[in-house]
């Protein structure tokens, strides 16, 4: 049966209810017909073989593509951006972004995987075959699914588009009202209708033959027939560099369909026309869920294709003898369902090597061999593994056949804090249960996010470097790297040209390991065990939001389980890399720095620009003072020599010792014209130049003001306790100012903010 993609369908709107009045049921069903109606027509849905040829005529490309060929224009249908990265520049496909799903389930980076996936489909669809398995491989989580689940996505809602259009056809025998002598056979009488029978009523209909194979209508055609049709109809389109299907070119009907046709060709003595009169061409819709064009292949124990013979029943019945006569079989299983598709080998290595050694000829060939018959077949392979039963796999000899049959493309562990913090954050969205109804504090999925990446940093190979970039890069800790690669500062001090030279060292030390079999992303906590964490984490009694706390309470009971979890049992190295409990230290550190800040700035005690501005009034003075000018009053008028107390404070407060203050000075006049070189015309920025100078000026203002804070602090827990009626007035109205700020600009409620700041004054202002 043809089945319609709910994108086609137009939903019922409100002008299909009588105006004024409720809900029509009546008129709701006959616009919803209509519009079914309309559909039905306009997506060609059924037609009989000489529309479907003058279909094909008007787009040949499209029509004679490979399973190669539709994929690769599913990708390319969606588009594609330019990402920048810790690796450099990357290539990322706009399908895995989901926009025909409204974005749900994602694919957040992995873009190289995305790349390589699209490289091997481009080849499957230059060639116009599939010669290759398309191997993903990583560890657990490593969103390997996903990627494939994306596609699949896709494919589903590329095939609704016209451009997407796919088409088989069925076996039509008419009821003997339109055939004298037997149904489907004997001369034409005058109750036939027209020259097909794609088009009858359904009750005109004596039997239909569906294909689970999915032909291709043109394999109808004599091959030498169907070469020239081919060449004809491609001569002057652009193909794009894709070929017709091999299965086109030089295959053949499926052995059911090349069984029914040569009966009827035999009936009417060879008269090509009136056998496909029988020929109904259909459109058909990819479809994960009833396996249409797309399948999967699970790790158990299980054949992937078989046959059955057909029996004589109500829809055989009826046929002619010369039907009824043959040894008709129908065909199942995951290779049938994902023909002119996808197939998908879930934890392909899990099975026993007998389980799958089929796939070196059927890759190859494009050929499934059966008892009774032998099966051609055009789709695309992908299969997924961890990297614990690959390195098994290439210990045993018949590695080396399947290697020259399978491309590896490895997907690591996300390597990006902001990435994987993403990760969670949809997750909390969709999936944790108390999303309804527990507000999510601040910071939850962020938490997360950051020990995730952190237990997955590998120690730099210093060695491997020139002596400048050496040094530099043997300094940087697991939280330096995770830093730079999510396009931050570290926490190291490096001065302005060491973190110059240290983003042009990035992209090689995102790569190091590459060739490794240890590489960067392959060791580290899963996604999947960090979202049960999240799970748990919102669990927790004793904060009544899902807070970022709690999440680091849960971090700390699962670094006790080194049993458990692999990644636990790597040994520290030196520099602080696999330190997974000193982890959860530091990222509480770091959150703590952030409720600091956000809380200080709800508090209104200074304007946020205040440090800039400071900043700016002293490269002012270090400009004269450099040229060796006096500095004009904007009061008075007069020139007076550069303010050197000034000069001298905001240097003591950025610790430049009495002894190299010229040198920083004109250090600071040396960076602003370097930046200016590379940015001509634009006006310094000196938040970019210099923003280990502004926060160390930040961290002086709220250094000298830590007692005050401390005490304000204090006002507002009694305020959040309901105990703000006992505060002075000015206290009172001090910490309505601050929740509201808290609320309005960084996402608190009322019970998070009282967690952050017990918490807050708990670590930092219990003195």
């Amino acid at each position: 049966m043809t089945r319609h993609s709910n994108t086609t369908d137009s939903a019922p709107q409100a002008t299909d209810l009588p105006p004024g009045e409720g809900f029509n049921a009546q008129r709701f069903l006959e616009s919803m017909a209509e519009k079914t109606r309309s559909s039905f027509a306009s997506n060609r849905s059924v037609m009989s073989f000489a529309e479907y040829l003058a279909l094909f005529t008007g787009d040949p490309v499209a029509q004679s593509r490979s399973a190669g060929g539709f994929l690769r224009d599913t990708f390319d249908h969606y588009g594609q951006i330019e990402v920048a990265s810790a690796r450099g520049t990357v290539r990322r496909f706009k399908l895995f972004d989901c926009p025909f799903d409204d974005g749900r389930d994602a694919l957040l980076g992995q873009e190289e995987v995305q790349e390589g996936v699209y490289r091997m489909i481009s080849n499957f669809a230059t060639e116009g075959f599939t010669d290759r398995l398309i191997l993903l491989h990583g560890p657990n989580g490593s969103a390997k699914s996903t990627l494939i689940g994306c596609i699949q996505r896709a494919m589903e809602h590329y095939c609704t588009l016209p451009e997407g259009a796919l088409y088989r056809f069925n076996w039509i025998f008419p009821t003997a009202k339109l055939v004298k002598g037997g149904i489907g056979f004997g001369e034409r009488t005058e109750s036939e209708s027209g020259d097909s029978y794609a088009h009858l009523e359904e009750e005109l209909i004596e039997g239909r033959f569906s294909d689970e194979l999915r032909d291709h209508p043109l394999l109808l055609l004599p091959a030498e027939h169907r070469r020239i049709l081919l060449e004809q109809t491609l001569m002057g389109h652009e193909t794009h560099g894709a070929r017709p299907s091999r299965s086109l070119l030089q295959g053949g009907l499926s052995p059911r369909n090349r069984m029914i046709f040569e009966a009827l060709l035999n009936s009417h003595r060879g008269d090509l026309a009136r056998v496909l009169r029988h020929v109904q061409v259909e459109r058909f819709y990819i479809s994960r869920r009833y396996r249409e064009g797309v399948a999967t292949v699970g790790p158990q124990l299980a054949v992937d294709a078989s046959a059955r013979q057909l029996t004589v029943g109500r829809n055989l019945g009826g046929l002619p003898p010369a039907i009824q006569a043959l040894p008709l079989h129908e065909y199942s299983g995951e290779l049938v369902d994902g023909n002119r598709g996808m197939v998908e080998f879930e934890d392909l290595l899990k099975r026993p090597l007998d389980a799958f050694k089929y796939l070196l000829t059927t890759v190859e060939d494009g050929q499934v061999a059966l008892d009774m018959a032998t099966l051609n077949i055009d789709t695309v392979f992908i299969a997924s593994s961890n990297e614990t039963y690959l390195s098994a796999f290439k210990e045993i000899p018949e590695f080396q056949s399947f290697k020259g049959r399978m491309e590896l493309v490895r997907a690591p562990y996300l390597l990006d804090i902001r990435l994987e913090t993403a990760v969670y954050e949809d997750h909390i969205r969709r999936a944790m249960p108390s999303a309804g109804r527990q507000h999510i504090a601040p910071y939850v999925a962020w938490v997360a996010g950051h020990w995730a990446v952190l237990t997955r940093m590998r120690k730099p190979m210093a060695e491997k470097y020139p002596k400048p970039a050496a040094d530099l890069v043997g300094r940087l800790g697991p939280l330096d790297k995770a830093l730079l690669y999510s396009g931050e500062d570290p926490v190291e001090k490096f001065s302005a040209d060491e973190l110059r030279d240290l983003r042009a060292t990035l992209e090689r030390l995102a790569r190091e390991s590459d060739s490794y079999p240890n590489y960067e992303g392959r060791m580290g906590a899963s996604p999947r065990e960090m979202k049960l964490l999240l799970m748990n984490a919102a669990q927790n009694r004793k904060y009544s939001c899902v807070s970022p706390f709690a999440v680091l309470e849960e971090l700390e009971e699962l670094v006790k389980n080194v049993s458990v979890f692999e990644f636990l049992k790597q040994e520290p190295v030196s520099g602080g890399y696999h330190e997974h409990r000193k982890f959860v230290f530091q990222v509480r550190e770091r959150l703590l720095d952030r409720v600091d800040e956000e809380v200080r700035v709800s508090m209104g005690l200074v304007d946020e620009g205040r440090y800039l501005e400071q900043f700016t009034r002293y490269v002012t003075q270090v400009s004269y003072w450099t040229k060796g000018e006096k500095v004009p009053n904007p009061i008075t008028g007069k020139e007076e020599a550069p303010n050197e107390d000034m000069m001298s404070e905001i240097e003591r407060i950025l610790e430049v010792g009495t002894g190299k203050r010229e040198e920083f000075r004109r250090d600071v006049i040396a960076r602003i014209g370097a930046w200016s070189i590379d940015h001509r015309g634009i006006r310094p920025i000196f938040d970019d130049i210099f923003p280990r100078q502004i926060e160390k000026l930040k961290e002086a203002f709220y250094g000298d003001h830590k007692q005050r804070i401390g005490k304000r602090n204090e006002s507002l827990l009694r305020y959040l306790s309901g105990e703000g009626e006992n505060l002075e007035a000015n206290d009172h109205k001090e910490s309505e100012s601050t929740l509201k700020n808290l609320r309005d600009r960084f996402g608190y409620c009322d019970r998070c903010a009282r967690d952050a700041i017990v918490m807050l004054t708990r670590k930092r202002y219990a003195d």
